[in-house]
């Protein structure tokens, strides 16, 4: 799992302002236009359409660096938090995004499986840059976080054959969670807010590998809409 948070984290680092630009080719794989997600690189020629189960690996959580310092740097003594706090969250994240995966892609008609198989695709997911704007503490004081949105995080999925371990594609997507809106934010807001954002990705997911499916084997030459 080290070795896929180390792989995306450089692939995000291509995404960050200071890029002119998005690399054309990372790995073998070739930079696709028109993608559903913000940022889609696919190996030439792939064809998924072998591929009627998924094998999800763990999701791989990391908030933004210095996220607990440079919120905590911005409130109160009575409403800082700690790293307890932002590991129960991270793990929340992780369940709760694993379970809303699979979720989707059993909805969808494919079995998951454990085990790798020729017509097992494993999944690899990352949620990546993972920032709360307002972390509720529950405290016993009355207090109220209110921000514009519930926060951010970039979604990071990689895919492979199960069998042979061969990268297939890697896709980046950032998105902010929330409705865009002022309002008062809290543990269960920012959790309905987040789950929201992930049954998103999960669905796009599904729906760009039925998109994959029916244009294999991939031409990654051609505009994708």
């Amino acid at each position: 799992m080290k070795l896929l948070l180390l792989s995306i984290s450089a692939g995000l680092l291509a995404m960050t302002p200071l890029a002119a630009q998005d690399p054309e080719t990372i790995e073998g794989l070739t930079k696709i236009e028109g993608a559903r997600a913000d940022v889609l690189y696919l190996l030439p020629d792939v064809d998924f359409r072998a591929y009627t189960k998924v094998m999800l690996d763990p999701t791989e959580v990391a908030f933004r660096r210095n996220f607990v310092r440079n919120y905590n740097r911005t409130v109160g003594t009575g409403r800082r938090i700690g790293d307890e706090a932002v590991q129960r969250a991270a793990d929340q994240f992780r369940t709760g995004f694993g379970q809303i995966f699979a979720d989707a892609y059993r909805n969808a008609g494919y079995e998951v499986v454990t085990q790798p198989g020729p017509d097992v695709l494993r999944l690899r997911t990352g949620v990546l840059n993972l920032y709360v704007a307002a972390p509720d503490q529950m405290s016993a004081g009355r207090t109220r976080s209110y921000s514009v949105e519930a926060g951010e995080a970039t979604l990071v999925i990689e895919a492979r054959d199960s069998l042979s371990g061969a990268l297939l594609g890697r896709a980046f997507d950032q998105r902010l969670a929330g409705d865009n809106m002022a309002a008062l934010r809290t543990s269960v807001s920012n959790r309905a807010d987040f789950e929201q954002l992930f049954r998103h990705w999960a669905r796009a997911s599904v729906r760009g590998l039925e998109e994959l499916k029916a244009s294999s084997p991939v031409n990654v030459a051609a505009p994708r809409r």
